[in-house]
């Protein structure tokens, strides 16, 4: 990674750095909380991270949040874990994220797309009265503040107005996709034991539909403490027996009760991908995702009441629960149930021109998909309100960067983020009036201390380390589920470094302050001392129009040895013939490193993923280190586990 100064693929006007939120509020928070007034933004987060209390008292303020009962001080406590925000302060997040209902009742807060790609707007009005009316419906089933509420739902609208009649009436808020088989469902909502499930029949995806009534019976069957069933006729089926009518549940005139809940109440539980055993249950509290997003989305995102905010998502992935935070900022968000690659490859733009999205977020993957099928985005579509396409999951390419460059438009602001369901957010990414360098992320986020650390805890410029934060953000967990002396929360970020969150990626602070992602630490490729994120190897092989995927494992051997084998799934038509095997060493020697030329490279039927679409690294490293399936991972998180027979068989061959 070169982190010479190369000139930036896109630069902010004087007049776009003028008026971005996080200028205005730099301008406003100089007056009144002693922020630089001079520097920009690089002065404007070491003031941020040096004066921790006062940013995040100042965020509540330009964001009027609304504490019912004040606050008796910032930051009750700093340690990690236990951070204490705003004790005493009590608020309620749907509170917020309907407020512009009051001024904006008949513009659309949401817009929902299905694989036809016409959008159906719901207005601020109809969503808050819809809540009303449902969270009404859920305090007479009994439902009270702490009370999990769960959903089997694709990304619709019945889907946003649970979760926040949920968050108003105080409960805890928790979501699988429809495409998660039962068997996964279960090793999720059975550890914070529902009291309600809203379920659909069904769903469609790629042109076809999909009945689930016999996984939403088994997970009924198998869930003992719930107390009502709701059922969404999204295939247009009866609800079963003994379920109650969606409709019937959202049906009154209602203005919603929002119950005022301290700032540490739980809002809702994420699961982490749980490849290797059953998904952490990560608790984020109601007050803590509310500040970090308004930060996010307003701020970093540069979102507001004219904006649209699109990004492609399933609700069993973190970015559903950030797309329905943009509710906060009085921002229209899209909402797209069905394949993101339906009925073609361009489908995501598509939706982007129909629904005039302003803010378009997707995966590093979709868009490299996009370069290798010869999209071209901006000669088929009319993308002239998209002012930034921002991607995650991954790390975006230099070649990613490029093609959005040149295919989008040659003044679009690129945002890579990189984040984590553990803290529901970004550590660095989008920042309105920076430049954008290729293969680079802009910054390290607002309040975020932001550090690339060697094994001694000593911080790193220009070279690859691990990703630290070392101080506390409000959206950090306030604990995991079924976790009770905090001691599996405690080794899942600060077992490494006592008191600092290491998040288990590499990753390089430039000297310039953009931030590099090089992939998970803990499947580091490491030869003779010289460490690669496989991030690194994937950019530079599948840039090789035969190559459709790869998957390279370092894997430590008992004999002290080390194999490094990159498995590569062939484009149609492909063969990994003496020319391909060649031109793939050639790739990585020349452009990384000629110690991570892989010692084979092998021909896979397909790279196995979680079901959030991240590629699967550390259980098919166990698979070839001779670990049995059931202990390698839990094959109820892959999308695809025929796909890991392969690699035990490896194993077994090689004895």
């Amino acid at each position: 990674m070169s982190t010479t100064n190369p000139s930036p693929l896109w630069q902010p006007t004087a007049e776009g750095i003028a008026q971005a939120q996080v200028t205005k509020f730099q301008t406003w928070a100089a007056e009144r909380h002693g922020a630089p007034a001079d520097g920009g933004y690089p002065a404007l987060h070491r003031w941020s991270v040096d004066e921790l209390d006062t940013f995040w008292k100042a965020v509540t303020e330009w964001f009027d949040v609304r504490f019912s009962t004040p606050y008796t001080r910032v930051l009750g406590d700093r340690a990690m874990p236990g951070a204490a925000w705003f004790p005493g302060g009590t608020l309620n997040y749907a509170e917020h994220a309907l407020r512009a209902a009051e001024t904006r009742a008949d513009e659309p807060a949401l817009l929902y797309v299905d694989e036809t790609h016409e959008p159906v707007p719901v207005t601020w009005s109809d969503l808050r009265r819809q809540v009303g009316s449902l969270a009404a419906e859920l305090r007479a089933l009994g439902v009270r503040p702490g009370d999990r509420v769960s959903g089997y739902l694709p990304n619709i609208p019945q889907a946003v107005v649970a979760l926040l009649a949920t968050a108003a009436v105080g409960g805890v808020w928790t979501s699988c996709a429809p495409d998660f088989g039962a068997r996964s469902v279960l090793d999720r909502f059975q550890q914070v034991e529902p009291v309600v499930l809203f379920a659909v029949d069904g769903y469609r995806y790629g042109g076809k539909q999909h009945d689930r009534r016999d996984t939403v019976a088994e997970l009924r069957r198998e869930l003992p403490t719930l107390r009502a069933v709701v059922h969404i006729p999204l295939l247009g089926t009866e609800a079963p027996e003994g379920a109650l009518e969606w409709s019937a549940l959202t049906s009154a005139d209602m203005e919603p009760v929002f119950e005022q809940v301290p700032f540490d109440h739980p809002l809702w539980v994420l699961y982490s991908s749980g490849t290797t055993g059953l998904p952490k249950a990560i608790v984020q509290s109601q007050g803590g995702i509310l500040v970090e997003h308004l930060k996010q989305l307003g701020l970093h995102c540069d979102l507001g009441p004219g904006d649209r905010f699109f990004w492609y998502t399933s609700t069993g992935w973190m970015m559903w629960n950030f797309l329905v935070s943009g509710l906060l900022t009085g921002t229209t968000i899209v909402l797209y149930d069905g394949s993101p690659g339906y009925p073609d490859t361009g489908a995501q733009w598509r939706i982007a021109e129909r629904t005039g999205a302003t803010l378009f977020g997707t995966s590093a993957a979709y868009v490299m998909a996009c370069r290798k099928a010869d999209v071209h985005p901006s000669r088929d579509f009319d993308l002239g309100r998209v002012r930034c396409v921002a991607t995650t999951g991954s790390p975006l390419p230099p070649d990613g960067f490029r093609w959005l460059h040149d295919e989008v438009r040659d003044d679009l602001w690129i945002a890579s983020v990189s984040g984590g369901t553990d803290v529901c957010s970004c550590f660095a990414g989008a920042v309105p009036t920076l430049p954008v360098y290729i293969g680079e992320l802009q910054a390290a986020g607002l309040g975020t201390d932001l550090q690339s650390w060697d094994a001694g805890g000593k911080p790193l410029t220009d070279e690859v380390g691990e990703l630290v934060v070392t101080n506390p953000m409000p959206s950090m967990p306030i604990r995991f589920w079924n976790d009770p002396d905090g001691s599996r929360y405690h080794d899942s970020y600060f077992d490494t470094y006592p008191g600092v969150w290491r998040h288990g990626d590499w990753i390089t602070i430039t000297s310039r302050g953009s931030v590099v992602i090089h992939g998970r630490s803990d499947s580091t490729l490491n030869r003779g001392g010289v460490r690669m994120g496989s991030a690194d190897i994937y950019e530079a092989v599948e840039r090789l129009p035969e190559i459709k995927e790869s998957l390279v494992i370092g894997v430590e051997q008992p004999d002290g040895g080390y194999w490094m084998p990159l498995f590569v799934h062939l484009a149609p038509g492909a063969a990994l013939d003496e020319d391909l095997l060649n031109r793939i060493k050639g790739t990585i020697r020349e452009q990384l490193s000629p110690r991570h030329v892989p010692d084979e490279v092998i021909e896979v039927p397909g790279v196995p993923h979680t079901l959030t679409g991240k590629r699967i690294e550390v259980p098919v490293k166990r698979l070839l280190q001779g670990a049995s399936m059931e202990k390698a991972v839990n094959v109820g998180s892959v999308d695809n586990v025929e796909l890991l027979r392969f690699y035990e068989k490896l194993a077994r061959e090689r004895g």
